[in-house]
């Protein structure tokens, strides 16, 4: 079990992390100052060293570098030795598993590194190999331009050594990648090695400057996970070397690796400036949940509209024009890249709330066939009299080739575009003689809604009857005899009180439960306390709290695999609690 390293902050694989020594040290971080090799068993046995809390003691080890056959990486015993302090076990792709340490290193990394399949698959099978509290240290592998794509997947340590020797070399980098020395004619930096005349500075100066320019981009990267925005900062940085770019291509397939770690909600906004951006962890997962557990609830027509820049839809001006249209006679679903589609009761739900995109006014490939997949499988979901399209002309690449999917027609009302008097006038027109839904109706469909979107299908039905609604929506009050649940406008979800946790426990959808042995929570669950959890819950997850003494109610701060691997860490805030 890991005593010494402590996971505080995480943007999907990536986190921030403190390794707890006599100076803690945050990360990712470069370790060299602070790492004690006690030395290789190739050459000689060696006694097991003390350990010294100021230091991470790398463990004796038979360190194989990549290529190494497997019968030999595996002939010799790999039991850990104790040390008196924090300890790192070295590992390789094919040898990784718990040794009971507080970090990794990775033999062969510098093998992986420059090999796109490789390196992710490597990557992922250790991280999957050893436990979740502990830290991953890849040695003699980190530059400037590759640094934000190994803590992205999950690096927390990294050395000088590679940055070091390029120097050395003659090579000069940056975080778009490196130069030849002779060919700078300027400096492109202002670090303390690189602001002499040009012509004095040497070898050893350019060592000294892409050292520097390592940590700087550390910092850089340790800022953008507390932010949750690392994602967005790749998408562009991975595109200055061809390896770089495919891992981070490749590392989009591993979906499964990266959602489990991603967080559900979050405030940060969500920026969609290249075609990577459909294939993010948030993208997939909202389109999957609006097309395999929403449901809608509305027998009035569906009215397809284009998304808006202000987010929620309903503040924006164009928004508000439409719904002045339709007048509650229709049910308004927004067609948007990278998003997909979004009901109107999921507006404020993360990303839908949360994201920006580049408009170019043109559709690309890609967002047209992604766009298409998403509405064609909601429509098959959902049945409407009508389908109504107020969309412009390049919104319609989307809907015929949906028409011609499903073998059927919507009706188009634009004019010009969907603002004009004459489409706003067409929409209301198209409505006459349809029914109106009033304000109870909206509000309890669209907290059944949310039901469904964040705890699974039927959710809504399940957990939410003969329900009354108050206060202003955004922010509705939910009850039933007793208060359930109130919607929190900033991430569009639900957050239960003690009664709704418990008709949550009680109803036939599975509940996202973290046992805990017998104490009463106060404002935290600690990893420590945790006997088990549901392998589905994920960072930002409403959960169920309980134990023999106490049922609480909260949200979630790890993934529920964590949950049960760490031994340090904040697992739930607890919002309500009661004892047994």
């Amino acid at each position: 079990m890991t005593e010494f390293f402590e996971v505080h902050e995480r943007d999907g694989a990536a986190r921030i992390g403190e390794l707890r020594l006599t100076e803690s040290l945050t990360t990712p971080a470069l370790c060299d100052e602070i790492v004690a090799d006690a030395g290789s068993l190739w050459s000689t046995e060696r006694d097991a060293p003390e350990g010294d809390p100021s230091e991470l003691t790398v463990l004796p080890h038979r360190a194989a570098p990549a290529g190494t056959p497997e019968e030999v990486e595996t002939a010799f015993d790999t039991d850990p030795t104790d040390v008196d302090g924090p300890s790192a076990a070295v590992v390789s792709t094919t040898t990784a598993s718990d040794r009971g340490t507080d970090a990794y290193v990775l033999s062969d990394a510098p093998g992986l590194v420059g090999h796109a399949r490789a390196f992710v698959e490597g990557i992922v099978g250790v991280k999957d190999a050893t436990p979740a509290d502990t830290a991953l240290y890849f040695s003699g592998v980190a530059t400037p331009a590759n640094a934000a794509l190994l803590a992205y997947t999950g690096v927390d340590l990294l050395d000088t050594a590679r940055a070091e020797v390029k120097g050395t070399e003659g090579k000069y980098l940056t975080r778009e990648g490196e130069h030849f020395l002779e060919d700078l004619t300027e400096l492109p930096c202002a670090c303390p090695a690189c602001r002499g005349p040009r012509d004095e500075f040497d070898q050893a100066d350019c060592a000294a400057h892409n050292v520097n320019a390592l940590q700087a981009e550390l910092g850089v990267v340790r800022e953008r996970i507390r932010r949750g925005r690392l994602r967005d900062y790749l998408e562009g940085q991975a595109r200055h070397a061809a390896w770089l770019t495919a891992a981070f291509r490749r590392l989009d397939q591993q979906y499964a690796y990266l959602e489990e770690r991603t967080p559900v909600i979050r405030r940060a906004d969500l920026l969609a400036a290249s075609e990577e951006s459909l294939r993010r962890v948030e993208i997939q997962r909202f389109a999957d949940r609006v097309t395999t557990r929403y449901r809608n609830r509305f027998s009035n027509p569906l009215v397809l509209v284009p998304c808006s820049a202000t987010k929620p839809y309903s503040e924006s001006q164009s928004h508000g024009q439409f719904h002045d249209a339709t007048g509650f006679r229709a049910h308004t679903v927004s067609m948007t890249s990278p998003i997909g589609v979004v009901p109107q009761e999921l507006e404020t739900t993360y990303p839908a709330q949360h994201y920006d995109s580049v408009v170019t006014g043109e559709w690309t490939a890609g967002e047209v066939e992604f766009v298409t997949s998403v509405l064609e499988a909601y429509l098959e979901r959902n049945e409407y009299p009508r389908v109504i399209a107020h969309v412009p002309d390049d919104y319609r690449a989307i809907t015929e080739r949906v028409e011609d999917s499903l073998d059927t027609e919507f009706e188009y009302t634009v004019e010009a575009h969907p603002t004009t008097a004459d489409s706003l006038s067409n929409l209301a027109n198209a409505l006459d003689g349809e029914p109106k839904f009033g304000k109870r109706e909206r509000e309890h469909n669209t907290v059944r809604a949310l039901a469904d979107y964040q705890f699974g299908a039927g959710a809504g039905d399940a957990l939410f009857g003969e329900i009354t609604t108050e206060g202003r929506y955004p922010k509705l009050r939910v009850s039933e005899d007793e208060h359930l649940a109130t919607m929190v406008p900033q991430y569009g979800v639900l957050a239960l009180t003690l009664a709704g946790g418990r008709r949550w426990v009680e109803s036939e959808v599975e509940t996202r439960t973290v046992e805990i042995d017998g104490f009463v929570p106060h404002g935290s669950v600690l990893a420590p306390g945790i006997v088990d959890a549901t392998d589905g819950i994920r960072v930002g997850d409403e959960v169920v709290v309980s134990g023999p003494k106490a049922f609480a109610v909260g949200r979630a701060e790890m993934s529920g695999p964590e949950m049960t691997e760490s031994t340090r860490g904040i697992a739930v805030e607890v919002r309500h609690v009661e004892e047994r």
